[in-house]
């Protein structure tokens, strides 16, 4: 007999809830709209902006925010695994296309953004609930006018590397400053 014929895996006792909430992002993209890249950035780490509802769907929160460098954390949850009881891998793949994107952003005028093009992660090991706090750190490259290039980072709780990733962006709205 196996375990699937023992054990009722749509019992209320399986069952878990998660309620999940979020501002709209739209007035907060307006209030946004007459900030440089930086200035957004931190008031969305200090709380005076709204966090963007996929931040609020993972729950991962921004912590650091330097010019060319972001830091986000998630406190992994259950809500985020699969099926081995591991952490599904597009949640690292989340926080990486945030936490380099709002890297590139750090570095940006008001009005101008960077969209992915392309994102590309190595796995080194693999999360879990166990890990611990998770950390994504998101740097440039090179910041260019129509392209940009980024480099991330996630570490366990134990500061163990577990992907590393690369990802490249395109400009859109005015004019980025070049190094």
């Amino acid at each position: 007999m196996s375990a699937i014929d023992t054990v009722d895996l749509f019992s209320s006792a399986m069952r878990r809830e998660r309620v999940v909430d979020w501002q709209a992002p739209g007035p907060a993209a307006k209030a946004a709209a007459g900030m440089t890249g930086m200035e957004a950035m931190c008031a969305i780490r200090d709380g005076v902006l709204p966090e963007p509802p996929m931040a609020r769907l993972i729950d991962f929160r921004l912590r650091t925010a330097e010019p060319g460098r972001i830091v986000m954390e998630l406190e992994p949850h259950e809500s985020l695994e699969n099926t081995i009881g591991l952490l599904h891998g597009a949640t690292a793949a989340a926080l990486l296309d945030t936490a380099m994107g709002c890297a590139i952003s750090t570095m940006l005028p008001a009005g101008q953004g960077a969209v992915t093009l392309d994102l590309k992660l190595t796995y080194l090991r693999p999360l879990s609930v166990k890990s611990g706090k998770i950390s994504a750190e998101g740097k440039i490259i090179k910041l260019g006018r129509q392209t940009s290039y980024t480099e991330g980072f996630v570490r366990d709780g134990a500061g163990n590397l577990a992907v590393h990733a690369t990802a490249t962006f395109s400009m859109i709205g005015g004019e980025a400053k070049t190094k």
